[in-house]
C-alpha cells in the first residue's frame, strides 16, 4: 500500500467536496460553540440546564442494553476501579482516574459512556451496586468539567444520558444520590439538545436523538420528545436504505442503529406517546436485512468498519429468517449472499464504500468477500482492531488488506486519517443470477481509473455447491504491478515448517483445496506472478486480533489481462474421492 500524502491540498479538497453545505455550516457552528463552552463553561451550564420536571419513566420499558448488558467487567471489578473496554483492562483506583493519560481516545469514550452501569443495574445485590454507582458518579462529577471533551463530547454524552435515564430508578431513586443524578440529567438534556451532530449524521445523530427522546420522556417534556421525533422522521429515509441496510454499510453499525430504533419505538409505546411515522417499517426492513447478512455462525460478516456483535445481542434484535434459496441480492447496500448447496456461504461486497458525505467507516475494499465452509469462516476480512490514526488503522482500511486486487499499490478509495476519504471508488453490480445450480456474481469498480492506462477491475464469482471460481479482468493498458490477496483464518489454513501451503482442513475431516496464485492469461505477464504464503492477522473486534494465513500473488502484468483462482471442496474421508 502506497502511503497517501495527507498534507496535499488536493486530498483535503477531494474530501471536503463530498460534504453537503449544511454539514459544513453545522460543523463551524458546533466548533465555535465548543470553543466558547470550553472557555466559559459557567454561563453555558446555567443557561442550558433543563428546568427539570419531576422524573417519570415507564415501569414496563426494558431497554435492549438492560436485557443484554454490554460486556465491561463485573460488579467486583467495578468496585475495585477496574474497567474493561476494547479487550483492554485498566485498574484506575479509588477514586477513579477518569481520564488516564495513556489511554486511547476510544477507550476514554467507553469509560465516559457509562454503559458499564448496566451491569450494576442488573446485579442482584442492589445496595452494593448502588454504592458503587454513587461513588463513581460523585468522583466523575468532580473530575469532569461541563462541556469539556472527552467526557462531554456529544456522542459519549448521548450514550451516558440514555444509561442514566434507564438506571436512575434502580440505582439512585430514594437515595442521597437522587438529587445529584437529577441535576446531571438536567445538564445532559440541555447539552444534547444543543449539540446534535447534524454535521456528522449517521449513527452518531441516531444516538443523539435516542438520548433526546429518553430525556424528553424522563422529564415529561413534550417539546424534547417532539424535537427528537421530528429529526428522526427526517433521518429514516436517508439512513435506512430501501433494502433495509443502514447507509453506512457496516453490519455491526447496522445492528447498533437497529437496536436504537427498536428502543425508541418501544419507549414511545411504553410511554403512551404517538409512534413516529416510518419507524416501525424501518425496523422491519432492517431486521430482514440482518437476517439475510448473517453468517452461518450467527454473527455478521466483518465488512467495512465492523466487529462481531455476539449471538445473544443479535438474537435480541430479532432478525427475520432469510428467504429460502441460494441467492439473495441487497441492491441498495451492495451486498450479495450466495449459498448453493449446504457447505458454502459467500458474502460479496459489490457496492459503494460509503455514503459520499459520511466516509468515516469506509474501507477501500470493493469486490472483497468472506467465505464460510461447513459453517466455519474460512476466507476472512481483516476486520477492525483500532480507530486511532496510525499504521494499523491505515492497513486495515487499505485495499491490500482485503480479499481483492490491488493495482500499483494504490487504494481503490483514498482512505486516510482515522475516518476520512477523498476519491471514492464507484462500484457496479452487473449480474447476480443462477446458472444451473451455481450462483454467478459479476461486478466492477473504477477506483483505479485515475492511474495511467485507466485500469478497471471486474470480478466474477461462480459459486457452486462444491467450489468457488474467481475470475478477475483487469482492463486498461500499460504494465502495472498487481497484487491478489486471500486471507484465511489460521484454524482452517496452516503453514508447515517450510512455510509451504497446506490443504485446509475442518475439524470434522472435511477439506478444501486452493488453486493460488491466480493464473494470468498467456503472453500478458511482464515479469510473472510470485506467490508468498505467510502468517498474518485479522481482527474480530477492537483489540481482539487473531492469527491468519495470508496468500499473496504479486508481479507486473500487461493490461488488459485476466486472473483466475479456485477453491474446491474435497469430500470427507468417509466419502469416496473423485
Amino acid at each position: 500500500m502506497r502511503a497517501l500524502d495527507t498534507k496535499t491540498p488536493g486530498l483535503y479538497l477531494r474530501t471536503v467536496a463530498h460534504l453537503r453545505p449544511e454539514q459544513i455550516v453545522h460543523r463551524l457552528r458546533l466548533r465555535a460553540q465548543q470553543a466558547a463552552l470550553t472557555r466559559w463553561p459557567g454561563p453555558f451550564e446555567r443557561r442550558w440546564a433543563h428546568a427539570g420536571n419531576p422524573p417519570t419513566w415507564p415501569a414496563d420499558f426494558v431497554a435492549l442494553d438492560a436485557a443484554v448488558p454490554p460486556a465491561s467487567g463485573s460488579l467486583e471489578e467495578l468496585e475495585r476501579g477496574t474497567f474493561t473496554f476494547l479487550n483492554e483492562s485498566r485498574s484506575l483506583g479509588r477514586p477513579i482516574i477518569w481520564n488516564p493519560a495513556d489511554a486511547s481516545q476510544l477507550w476514554l469514550y467507553h469509560q465516559h459512556y457509562w454503559e458499564w452501569a448496566w451491569t450494576l443495574a442488573a446485579h442482584g445485590e442492589r445496595d452494593r451496586a448502588r454504592k458503587v454507582f454513587g461513588e463513581h458518579l460523585r468522583t466523575w462529577v468532580a473530575a469532569t468539567d461541563f462541556g469539556r471533551w472527552n467526557a462531554w463530547a456529544p456522542y459519549p454524552t448521548s450514550l451516558r444520558a440514555w444509561v442514566f435515564v434507564n438506571v436512575a430508578g434502580t440505582l439512585a431513586a430514594g437515595t442521597a444520590l437522587e438529587g445529584a443524578l437529577h441535576r446531571q440529567l438536567q445538564l445532559h438534556a440541555g447539552f444534547v439538545e444543543r449539540n446534535l451532530e447534524l454535521d456528522v449524521g449517521g449513527n452518531h445523530l441516531v444516538k443523539n436523538l435516542k438520548a433526546l427522546l429518553g430525556l424528553g420522556v424522563y422529564f415529561d417534556d413534550a417539546r424534547l420528545v417532539r424535537k427528537a421525533a421530528t429529526h428522526l422522521q427526517r433521518q429514516l429515509p436517508l439512513q435506512v436504505l430501501p433494502d433495509g441496510g443502514h447507509f453506512e454499510l457496516s453490519p455491526s453499525y447496522h445492528c447498533q442503529v437497529l437496536g436504537d430504533l427498536i428502543d425508541m419505538s418501544n419507549l414511545l409505546r411504553a410511554a403512551g406517546l404517538p409512534a413516529i411515522e416510518g419507524l416501525d417499517g424501518a425496523v422491519a426492513r432492517m431486521r430482514r436485512w440482518l437476517g439475510v447478512m448473517l453468517m452461518p455462525d450467527g454473527d455478521v460478516p466483518l465488512l467495512n468498519d465492523c466487529e462481531l456483535v455476539g449471538r445473544e445481542r443479535i438474537s435480541a434484535l430479532k432478525p427475520t429468517a432469510p428467504p429460502p434459496g441460494p441467492l439473495t441480492v441487497l441492491p441498495d447496500s451492495g451486498y450479495v449472499v450466495a449459498k448453493p448447496g449446504n457447505r458454502l456461504h459467500l458474502v460479496a461486497d459489490v457496492g459503494r464504500p460509503c455514503p459520499p458525505d459520511l466516509p468515516a467507516h469506509a474501507q477501500a475494499d470493493c469486490l472483497t468477500f468472506e467465505l464460510a465452509v461447513d459453517g466455519a469462516r474460512v476466507v476472512v476480512d481483516p476486520g477492525t482492531s483500532v480507530y486511532g490514526s496510525g499504521p494499523q488503522r491505515n492497513l486495515e482500511r487499505s485495499t491490500s488488506a482485503h480479499n481483492t486486487i490491488t493495482v500499483d499499490d494504490m487504494d481503490q478509495t483514498e482512505v486516510w486519517g482515522s475516518f476520512r476519504a477523498g476519491r471514492l471508488a464507484e462500484a457496479s453490480l452487473h449480474r447476480a443470477e443462477m446458472v444451473g445450480d451455481d450462483v454467478e456474481i459479476v461486478a466492477s469498480h473504477d477506483g483505479y481509473a485515475r492511474l495511467p492506462g485507466s485500469p478497471r477491475h471486474r470480478r466474477r464469482w461462480l459459486v457452486s455447491p462444491s467450489s468457488v471460481d474467481i475470475t478477475d479482468w483487469l482492463d486498461g493498458s500499460g504494465s502495472h504491478r498487481v497484487r491478489a490477496r486471500l486471507l484465511f483464518d489460521a484454524d482452517h489454513l496452516t503453514l508447515d515448517a517450510a512455510a509451504r501451503l497446506l490443504d485446509g482442513q475442518e475439524a470434522d475431516g472435511r477439506e478444501f483445496k486452493l488453486s493460488m496464485p491466480p493464473t494470468a492469461d498467456a503472453g500478458q505477464a511482464s515479469s510473472g506472478l510470485a506467490v508468498s504464503v505467510s502468517h498474518a492477522s485479522h481482527a474480530v473486534g477492537f483489540g481482539d486480533v487473531r492469527t491468519a494465513t495470508e496468500i499473496v500473488a504479486a508481479g507486473h502484468l500487461r493490461f488488459p489481462t485476466r486472473l483466475q483462482s479456485r477453491i474446491v471442496l474435497v469430500p470427507s474421508q468417509a466419502q469416496d474421492r473423485p
